[in-house]
Parts: structure tokens; C-alpha cells; sequence
């Protein structure tokens, strides 16, 4: 079975390429605009534990440091954490780390570096050579 990664960004331009991006690779994708959606859809499916998650910080109702650390309490080896923001200050990489985040990506960003970062943390090979797109 293939890896499942879920997206949860606010921007809808930053989910359609990380998914498209994601697909050429192989990888299947779940994207939302809102954690709270995130979170209650895996409480409804309890099979569907995604292998991994990028997740922006400013989020509508929820921050995406306390949906890192809602994931995190409730299933605390998967999924790997990823966090996606354009806020890059020590403190909001630190805030990630501790929310339970592997890593820390900010926008705008190359599309080979976020698949070499999933990549990484999924313990699969480098990416294909693909085009690099950046995304903002």
C-alpha cells in the first residue's frame, strides 16, 4: 500500500500544487482548508491515519500548532508532522518543534524541497527528477 499524506493549508493555490505534486510522485493525497475538518474526519474514519502531514500554522478556528498537538496526542509515532508557513522566526520554528513537528518548511518554497523533505521523513529515496516549481 502507498504512503497517504494529508495537506492542511488555508491557501487553495498551495494545496492544488502540493497535491499535484505529490501525485506525480506516487503518493496519495487528502487536502483541507481547515484542521478541524482534518481532525474530525480521521476521529470519523479511524482507519485513515495519513503517514504524514503539512500543516500551516494560521489556520481558521484551530492554529496549526494545536492541531499538531491534537495529532500528536492521539496518535503520538504517526503521522509525521510538517509544518508549511510563511512565519519563519526561531520562535515559530521552535513553537513547531514543540507542537510536535519533525520539520519546518516556509513559503514560498521550491516544490523539490518539499519532496525531498516528505521524502525524507517517509524513509523513501530521493524524488524523481522533476521540475522544481515554487510555491508561494
Amino acid at each position: 500500500m502507498g504512503k497517504l499524506v494529508m495537506v492542511i493549508d488555508d491557501s487553495l493555490p498551495v494545496r492544488k500544487i502540493v497535491e499535484v505534486c505529490l501525485r506525480r510522485q506516487g503518493i496519495e493525497c487528502l487536502t483541507y482548508a481547515d484542521g478541524v475538518e482534518a481532525i474530525r474526519t480521521l476521529a470519523k474514519q479511524r482507519d485513515l491515519l495519513p503517514d504524514l502531514v503539512l500543516l500551516d500554522i494560521a489556520l481558521p478556528h484551530l492554529s496549526g500548532y494545536r492541531i499538531a498537538q491534537i495529532l500528536k496526542t492521539r496518535h503520538p509515532r504517526r503521522p509525521v508532522i510538517i509544518m508549511l508557513s510563511g512565519y519563519d522566526s526561531v520562535l515559530d520554528r521552535l513553537k513547531g518543534r514543540l507542537a510536535g513537528a519533525s520539520a519546518y518548511l516556509t513559503k514560498p518554497f521550491r516544490t523539490d524541497e518539499l519532496l525531498a523533505v516528505i521524502k525524507t521523513h517517509l524513509g523513501e529515496s530521493e524524488p524523481s527528477g522533476q521540475p522544481a516549481a515554487l510555491v508561494e
